[in-house]
């Protein structure tokens, strides 16, 4: 995830993943950022599951050579990063090939109701996000090693789940807008298009692992098929697989499962977070930790805050 690192292997990248490094570094170092972005959130939604998306390396690059739906997830939910990071640095003029969202051919925005707001004139403004851009350099990079080759199938997956992580920001743009006028009035409002904050994409996405897809790949080698029967075709944004994933229970070098012994569950909880399926049926323990955090904190002018140490009791239940 290193922008340096990418680029040195640079001869056993795809062709556009070369061309990105040679003309354009400070892109790959977006990339960079929306990779490690799409990571933390990945390691937030399933912190409480079997599998809570370790970034240890061993691990991880098992989990990535393997077609289950925790593979879609790491798929969807760093090309959704790259993108939201490319495009977040053309609002902020990072990037020189990009800047704000170009609205003069769009449509004004619709009214919405509130109070003051009848008979405002409208117009677009301020700095919306090109998340054109974004997605773009995003399938530029992210689609690059998945085209197709001997393995079809797995390559239709991965860029199937790709494009519904970039489309989870793309599809949910929100308008915010600006009132502008004489002692408070809304004379004249001004809006722009913003992309969805990341934890929106994240909670979104883990909805579509929830109810991903299993598939099969068709006579063609060119479709995929879901697997059983009057189930409707998966759409550009949901996720989809093709293996069944293993439980997780146990360390496991060849599937990447590190296993759930010794992680924090929570007792009297019955959803994935609760002992008796994160330890799946092994059992837990209770133990006492003591904690050091701050206390009682004064602000001192000016400007600094001083806080003394206070240790803290508190109660955990470890998987056995």
């Amino acid at each position: 995830m290193d922008p340096n690192s990418i680029c040195r292997k640079t001869k056993r990248l795809a062709g556009k993943q070369a061309e990105l490094c040679q003309l354009e570094p400070e892109i790959v170092q977006e990339v960079a950022k929306g990779t490690k972005l799409g990571v933390r959130e990945c390691q937030y939604q399933f912190r409480f599951r079997r599998w809570n998306c370790t970034s240890h390396s061993k691990y991880f690059g098992k989990i990535l050579q393997q077609d289950i739906r925790e593979t879609a997830f790491v798929y969807a939910i760093t090309a959704a990063g790259v993108s939201h990071a490319i495009t977040q640095a053309c609002s902020m003029g990072e990037l020189l090939q990009c800047g704000c969202e170009l609205t003069r051919s769009r449509a004004p925005p619709s009214p919405t109701a509130g109070p003051g707001t009848e008979g405002t004139a409208w117009e677009w403004g301020g700095c919306g996000d090109d998340v054109q851009f974004g997605y773009e350099k995003s399938q530029q990079f992210m689609d690059a090693k998945s085209k197709k080759g001997k393995n079809d199938i797995r390559a239709l997956i991965d860029l199937h789940n790709n494009e519904a992580g970039r489309l989870a920001v793309r599809s949910y743009m929100r308008t915010e807008c600006k009132c502008h006028g004489l002692s408070g009035s809304c004379t004249l409002r001004t809006c722009w298009r913003k992309m969805p904050h990341f934890r929106e994409v994240g909670d979104r996405l883990l909805e579509r692992f929830n109810g991903a897809f299993k598939v099969m790949g068709g006579n063609d080698g060119k479709t995929l098929i879901p697997v059983g029967d009057n189930i409707k075709p998966p759409d550009k944004q949901d996720l989809i697989y093709s293996a069944d994933s293993p439980d997780f229970c146990s360390a496991n070098r060849k599937t990447g499962s590190l296993g759930t012994r010794g992680r924090v569950c929570n007792s009297t909880a019955m959803d994935t977070s609760g002992c008796d399926l994160l330890c799946c049926g092994r059992g837990h323990r209770d133990e006492t930790v003591v904690l050091e955090e701050n206390c009682l904190c004064r602000f001192h002018w000016c400007c600094v805050v001083q806080c003394r140490k206070c240790s803290v009791r508190q109660e955990l239940s470890l998987c056995v």
